[in-house]
Formats: structure tokens, sequence, C-alpha cells
């Protein structure tokens, strides 16, 4: 671990007068703020290659995003994927803005507890409920993954088809009727984004 730098007083000559000024003292490293617990077992994330199938003519392929719009709008546990969010657009070739609306409609711009105490930006579900990831960035790819294999390549190819199966209306798993506001938050914030 780096440590921090000491304070010196250096002097500088401006018009003939001396001026002590002070250096930073800040270290040059941040605290981690990491919620990975290892007692806690966490499935290999697939990383299968899905190339996008001949019948996906949706207009949600990938596209160039703004980086600067799109990281001073990713907040909370999201602050800092603009990246991740890009390159898994590329990978599965989809708009990383869509990729991005999803997340922050699922995780209320990074302040959920899925994201927080799970690493799960898209609210993935594996066989005992809330899927755990080791970092923000798997659970990125993994959404991406199963966009493009699951809901594109499948003929969802608009934002309310994917909702009517990401997020169905009446699930089981959705007591308080949250998915009753998926399609229109996640094409709010793609707006937002696009």
């Amino acid at each position: 671990m780096m440590e921090s730098i000491e304070e010196k007083n250096s002097t500088v000559s401006q018009t003939g007068a001396q001026v002590s000024l002070p250096t930073l003292t800040t270290p040059l490293t941040a605290p981690l703020t990491n919620s990975y617990n290892p007692a806690i077992s966490i499935p290999p994330l697939n990383t299968k290659e899905v190339p996008t199938a001949a019948t996906d003519t949706s207009d949600l392929k990938f596209r160039p995003t703004q980086f600067i719009k799109l990281d001073n709008t990713l907040d909370g546990k999201l602050s800092g994927t603009a990246a991740h969010f890009i390159n898994a657009g590329k990978k599965y070739d989809l708009d990383p803005n869509l990729l991005s609306a999803i997340a922050i409609h699922e995780t209320g711009n990074g302040s959920s507890r899925a994201v927080n105490d799970k690493n799960n930006v898209a609210g993935m579900m594996g066989k005992n409920g809330l899927r755990s990831y080791a970092s923000v960035e798997d659970s990125i790819f993994d959404m991406a993954r199963n966009l493009r294999q699951n809901y594109l390549n499948q003929g969802k190819d608009t934002i309310v088809k994917i909702g009517a199966k990401y997020a169905p209306v009446g699930a089981a798993n959705d007591p308080t009727g949250l998915n009753n506001h998926w399609t229109k938050g996640v094409s709010s914030q793609y707006s937002k984004l696009t």
C-alpha cells in the first residue's frame, strides 16, 4: 500500500517576494470499498461468445456513444463504469445506452441493495434468487450476453418486447408490481442517454 507523501514547503519567487507553497499530502490510492465476501460462493461467469443472429433487425445494435455524457450520468456503484458498458456493447453488438438504461433503472442509478451487496446491475436471477457477481463489470457483461442470446436473437427487438419477458407484469417474483414501470423507466433512461 502506498504511503502519504510527507508535507514539504517549497518557496517560489513571485515578483521579488518569496511565497511558501505547501505540497499535497493526499494518498495516491483510494480506499477500496468492495462488498465481495469470499465466504459466498459465486458461480463462474458465462463468457460464451454469442454472435448476433441474422434475424436481428433491431435498432438496438452497437453504436458509438458519448463517453463523457454516459460517464457523467452514471452514479453510485455505477460511477466509473461507462467503459464497461461500451465494451460489453461492442462484444455483444448492443447499444451501450440500452445496457446503461437498464442498469440505471434496475439499480436506482447505482444505489440499490442488489448492486451494492451483490454487484448485480440488471436484476439477473440465479437458482437461489438474485445472482451475485464478483464485480460490477462481470454483471454488465453477463447482462449483455443474456440480452443478446435470450432477447434480441429471439426477436425481442424493442424495449417494449424486451420488457414483456425481462420484467413481466404480474410475475411471482414481483409482489409489489414494480414490473409495471419497467418499460417506461428503461425507455425514459434510454431517451436521456441518446
